[in-house]
């Protein structure tokens, strides 16, 4: 039997409207005390592809503060239990926004969410559905703490759902407040972690009406001998993130090996379309050497990672979003975002 063809129908995207790259640079060279220290965190900024990053606290505009509002006040930096607050109070209109970008939905059976920075039950899950007021019959899933490759795990289990029952319309949201988890402390490793990260949201449609982007095959990908490069746990002061700097070297030793069996036994060449999780410019640089290809593929990656910065989960999907504008029908692609563990999720991926 020949199984059911799933379609990425539409994707739309939203992002607070407070630009912050700059404030939080700023920010985080003053909390290194070492002159020497502070200029290698200045070099490595500026080597980092981004130009923008956007969240929902407004930026100060002085040097020694973050935010308008004192939400990160010098030594007093809020606790996890204040974070998660604001993740709550911020969450949903964040989401409401990509929704309206997404346009209509009508006959959602399924709703679908992932975040890894932030929680609280009753969730996003239930703002949703009584956002769109839909049945109360709604199967809902929440998809937490799997880091930047959550949406692709949220396409997979999509596909899956609609493969089982070709009426099902799954409304698929990645949600990201990145910037509630800024940590007060010198490391200049860990201060580069953070200048990489900004919010946003993406919403999706995924169903069998053979519009959009075909969702042909996922692939796993674990790289145990890398476990501890990518790590995110809840701490006392907010989740505590570890982002080596050995992830794009560890990406470039495993993915020629998966390759193979990532690209279903095909060339790259044969797949004009790579939706790179923009993790930072040395993982595009990593990806782009590993896997060879077509020139220029990587574009639409390193434009995003410029206007956005990394957002998590939703990154992925902004990428994916500019190519459903402006792909051709037939144009056959890869999608990549990687996780803790160190893991990659991958997708390939045909134009309708």
């Amino acid at each position: 039997m020949t199984p059911i063809k799933v379609f990425l129908n539409r994707i739309g995207t939203a992002t607070p409207r407070h630009e912050v790259h700059g404030t939080f640079r700023a920010f985080a060279e003053q909390l290194i005390p070492d002159l020497r220290a502070r200029r290698i965190f200045s070099r490595m900024a500026d080597r980092a592809g981004i130009e923008q990053r956007w969240s929902v606290l407004r930026p100060d505009g002085r040097p020694d503060m973050v935010d308008s509002e004192g939400f990160y006040m010098p030594g007093r930096f809020p606790s996890t239990g204040r974070r998660m607050q604001r993740w709550e109070d911020e969450a949903a209109p964040l989401a409401f926004h990509a929704l309206k970008e997404l346009g209509p939905v009508a006959g959602i059976t399924h709703v679908f969410t992932a975040s890894c920075t932030g929680f609280a039950a009753p969730g996003l899950d239930h703002a949703l559905c009584a956002h769109l007021n839909l049945e109360e019959s709604v199967a809902r899933l929440n998809i937490g703490f799997m880091g930047c490759q959550a949406a692709i795990v949220a396409l997979r289990l999509a596909r899956d759902t609609v493969r089982a029952d070709p009426k099902a319309r799954v409304l698929v949201v990645n949600l990201e407040l990145c910037t509630l988890h800024l940590q007060e402390q010198p490391d200049v490793e860990q201060l580069l972690c953070f200048l990489l990260f900004g919010d946003g949201c993406s919403a999706a449609l995924v169903s069998a009406e053979p519009v959009g982007l075909r969702l042909d095959a996922f692939r796993t990908a674990l790289l145990p001998e890398a476990r501890e490069q990518i790590a995110w746990r809840v701490g006392d002061n907010g989740f505590d993130i570890v982002l080596s700097g050995e992830v794009p070297k560890s990406l470039g030793r495993a993915l020629p090996t998966r390759l193979p069996s990532i690209l279903g036994g095909d060339d790259a060449s044969a797949f004009p379309l790579w939706a790179i999780h923009p993790g930072g410019r040395s993982v595009l640089d990593a990806v782009e050497a590993a896997c060879q290809p077509p020139d220029g593929a990587l574009n639409a990656s390193r434009a995003v990672l410029a206007a956005h910065g990394n957002m998590s989960s939703p990154t992925v999907m902004f990428v994916l979003r500019t190519m459903l504008q402006a792909a051709s029908s037939g144009q056959r692609g890869v999608a990549m975002a990687f996780g803790p563990g160190l893991s990659a999720e991958t997708l390939r991926f045909t134009m309708a």
